[in-house]
């Protein structure tokens, strides 16, 4: 297309959306050369704005685009110059619209597909037409000249534009949400008060034309939040800011091969985001009934944890680009971690910062030149031994009060201080909103967590001596989930956790290390927030399908954050005597077997008791036996009269320190990594998996 043709057929819809023609051009020549690109059959518009006129700055929204735009190309097979970016300034109403009717509607064929994404804030608005009718709306970077007019794009526009689009295979993912409280705790939410000031005229006459035409897409739309009152949030992370649902999904896409269905991608991703401390639930919003996700497809059904994203001069030198690792994990991903090439090379990491390293080629003769765009899997995770629990201090706290929080928090070992939104922590500790107040401990989503209440008027120090039981078991929680490996393992594994009622047993969650198996075979049940009625009789279902026996083990946090294990009691041979210590065995399932746990006899029975809470639990399986953490485990004093298969866990933290050591003697690449293994767990993807449940009892 000539740059004339150009100019002369987005005039007419500029006039429209009231963009002049010298703020299209600001755009410089990108949007251009890509119009002039033949049709790759890949396109995509991404939003990203943190800067806002007169508004609290936003900080994740630029790192949401970056982790789409590096998703699309590696895994994608996209085209850069077909993906236009829109950011800060740039990210007005008119131009967003305008970039959107002529970069996808008049480039997308039928069956080319097209990936829209916005990140930024969301606010709730009146009409003038329908003052009664409050609607969701989009907040773009510009501010009208008259303080009564705000420049939003409704959010029936955007999905009219979706849906005007000449293909169905239209993906859009939206990072925000519409309903800001009054008060809020933790983590930046990305919404606005309610807007009692009128829409633009050129929007609404917009989304006049938009009605009149013919609608025949229907797109997928992944939604940040499934509830009008739910917050859609960002977090600091390690060295960056990022929206935690583009995060999250961003992360499952990179590690695995989309399922069959869109609810098992939301149901991981759900999964991650309460691991990474919010209550948020992702939402799907379709006409259609149980879509499937052939739009998400990627180039290679082989994931990756990351990609070669340069090259230095001595071509042994390389920059990675790291967002699929999980996000738990990528904080303390230690230097010599490796990774394999496609090639069969491997790649030893040197250094990191935030989502992007360098690593170095493993002396290998004959070894092929890297390549730019080579996806990059794990094979060595590095752990430091000297990880700490990080506690933020919330900022509505008074200077005396942070100063007596951080002396009492160092009184515990393996527990540190930050203000909150300084650096990356795992919880945060404030006041309660009530008045006269206490302080609590809460989830970096602002969720009180259960027991961790002071007395009112209580002094900080006191309130922070009596959460010692609990920082053990969120201390354990937190280096139990840094062995989550369901996307990197080697061990073909699959686990499904199930209801035992009437003839066969009822599917809640599948996981396998996807990995080791073939794309066909690839899990196709979970629904996101699977509930689990109280009083069901549950189990787990593990098929070992490698050529090597496996040891297992379970643990657990339940109604957020009561440590649980389970505990695998020997059947002693001779008669009980009431004194005899109880003893433990090794759980192992042979090769090509399929072990239920707990074995389904009345003595051993698993009944979910109340009241409703929120279960996470990891099952973790090594080719060594786990001794350290059998031994911590039993050290505990337990009752000899009852011996559940599923208990409280008594000494957490000293278990989760065995597992890991367990794990790291499982390594064979230890002697080769002496210097290493001296303050750091070295885990092999070969030898140990750790998959990870979630779900809710009601």
């Amino acid at each position: 297309m000539k740059r004339r043709t150009f100019l002369h057929r987005i005039g007419s819809i500029l006039a429209v959306l009231g963009v002049t023609e010298a703020e299209w051009l600001t755009l410089g020549n990108r949007y251009y050369q890509a119009l002039a690109q033949p049709s790759p059959r890949k396109l995509a518009l991404l939003i990203g704005i943190n800067q806002y006129p007169k508004i609290s700055a936003l900080s994740g929204c630029l790192t949401d685009v970056e982790l789409q735009r590096e998703l699309l190309i590696h895994r994608f097979g996209f085209q850069r110059s077909d993906i236009l970016t829109l950011t800060e300034e740039q990210a007005s109403r008119g131009l967003i619209e305008a970039a959107f009717l002529d970069h996808l509607g008049k480039q997308a064929k039928p069956g080319d597909l097209v990936v829209f994404h916005f990140s930024g804030y969301g606010s709730r608005v009146k009409l003038e037409t329908s003052p009664d009718i409050i609607q969701n709306a989009l907040v773009t970077a510009n501010e009208s000249q008259n303080s009564q007019i705000v420049n939003y794009i409704l959010e029936e526009t955007l999905l009219l534009l979706l849906r005007s689009l000449p293909t169905d295979r239209v993906t859009a993912v939206l990072d925000t949400s519409y309903y800001a409280p009054s008060a809020v705790i933790g983590l930046k939410i990305r919404a606005l008060q309610e807007s009692v000031a009128k829409l633009a005229a050129e929007e609404l006459d917009f989304l006049k034309q938009l009605k009149t035409q013919k609608l025949s897409s229907t797109p997928i739309v992944l939604a940040a939040t499934s509830e009008p009152k739910q917050p859609a949030r960002e977090r600091l992370f390690s060295g960056f800011s990022a929206g935690l649902f583009t995060y999250a999904l961003t992360q499952y896409l990179w590690e695995f091969t989309p399922a069959t269905t869109i609810q098992v991608a939301l149901s991981h991703v759900e999964n991650s985001l309460y691991k990474l401390g919010n209550k948020q639930q992702p939402a799907l919003l379709s006409s259609q009934k149980n879509p499937d996700i052939t739009s998400l497809l990627p180039e290679s059904i082989i994931g990756a944890e990351g990609v070669v994203s340069a090259i230095e001069e001595d071509g042994k030198t390389v920059h990675l680009w790291l967002a699929g690792l999980p996000p738990q994990v990528l904080l303390y991903y230690g230097v010599n971690s490796r990774f394999t090439l496609a090639t069969t090379e491997q790649l030893i990491l040197r250094s990191r910062t935030g989502l992007t390293a360098k690593a170095q080629i493993s002396k290998i003769e004959g070894a092929n030149p890297l390549q730019i765009g080579q996806l990059v899997q794990e094979a060595v995770r590095v752990l430091p031994r000297n990880i700490n629990l990080t506690i933020a201090l919330d900022t509505g706290l008074e200077r005396i009060e942070r100063v007596d929080a951080t002396s009492a928090f160092a009184g515990f070992s393996h527990v540190s201080t930050v203000m909150a939104g300084e650096k990356p922590a795992d919880y945060l500790f404030a006041k309660l909103q009530e008045v006269p107040s206490s302080y609590g401990l809460f989830s970096l989503g602002g969720e009180l967590i259960p027991n961790t209440t002071g007395e009112v008027g209580e002094a900080v120090k006191l309130t922070v001596q009596r959460l010692a039981p609990k920082l053990s078991i969120l201390y354990a929680a937190k280096l139990w989930r840094l062995t989550e490996n369901e996307g990197s393992s080697r061990l073909p594994l699959k686990a499904t956790l199930e209801i035992i009622s009437g003839i066969s047993p009822r599917v809640v969650i599948q996981r396998e290390t996807v990995r080791t198996f073939k794309t066909e075979n690839s899990i196709k049940k979970s629904l996101p927030t699977p509930i689990v009625p109280i009083g069901s009789r549950m189990q787990y279902r593990v098929e070992n399908q490698s050529d090597r026996p496996v040891y297992l083990i379970l643990l657990g946090l339940n109604n957020n954050h009561t440590a649980i294990a389970f505990y695998p009691w020997e059947t002693p041979t001779e008669a009980n005597i009431a004194d005899t210590k109880p003893l433990l065995k090794e759980v192992v399932i042979a090769p090509g077997e399929t072990l239920t746990l707990p074995q389904t006899n009345a003595a051993s029975q698993w009944v979910i008791s109340g009241p409703a809470s929120e279960c996470e639990q990891q099952l973790i399986f090594s080719t060594n036996p786990f001794r350290e953490t059998l031994a911590a485990l039993s050290t505990a004093k337990y009752s000899t009269a009852e011996q559940r298969s599923i208990d409280p866990l008594l000494n957490p933290l000293d278990v989760a320190q065995a597992l890991l050591q367990d794990l790291h003697n499982a390594n064979a690449l230890k002697t080769e990594m002496n210097g290493t293994a001296a303050d750091s767990y070295i885990l092999d993807v070969n030898n140990w998996a750790s998959l990870s449940f979630s779900f809710q009892v009601s």
